[in-house]
Formats: C-alpha cells, sequence, structure tokens
C-alpha cells in the first residue's frame, strides 16, 4: 500500500523551456535552430531531386531535337513512286 500511495502521489513536472513558455533561453534557441537546419536539408534534398529532373528533361528535349530529321533531308514519297 505504501508504494501505491508513493506512486500515486503528485509530482511536479520538469517542462523545457520552449513548453514552459520562456523562449529567449538557450534551451529554446538550440531547438529553433535544429528545426531549420532539419529544414535546410529537406529544401536541398528536394531541390536536387528537382533540378536532376529539369536537368533530364532538358536532355531528354535536346536528344529528342537532335534525332529527328529537318523536312527538307527526308525525300518526297510522290518522287520515290515516279522514279
Amino acid at each position: 500500500m505504501a508504494a501505491l500511495a508513493i506512486a500515486a502521489e503528485p509530482q511536479s513536472v520538469l517542462a523545457c523551456a520552449t513548453c514552459f513558455g520562456k523562449s529567449d533561453s538557450d534551451l529554446a534557441k538550440a531547438m529553433n535552430w535544429g528545426i531549420l537546419s532539419l529544414l535546410a536539408v529537406v529544401v536541398f534534398v528536394l531541390g536536387g531531386i528537382a533540378a536532376f529532373f529539369i536537368y533530364l528533361a532538358r536532355r531528354a528535349a535536346m536528344t529528342a531535337g537532335a534525332a529527328t530529321p529537318a523536312a527538307e533531308a527526308l525525300p518526297e514519297t510522290s518522287e520515290q513512286f515516279q522514279r
């Protein structure tokens, strides 16, 4: 019964500076820098992926333009049948 009474006794809870409301403490500043650095990593990775797909699209367009023969180089079908 004594152990149950000790476990059920209300105790004070220690909150971090952000939860407690002291936003100018070193802990709150460090957490803000941590959030910003993780956000920067995510933006950098997504930017790299987007840049890669833009590169692929440009290269595909350039390759498709070079592989298509010009209209002047193609023989006309009517001349082929007349010969």
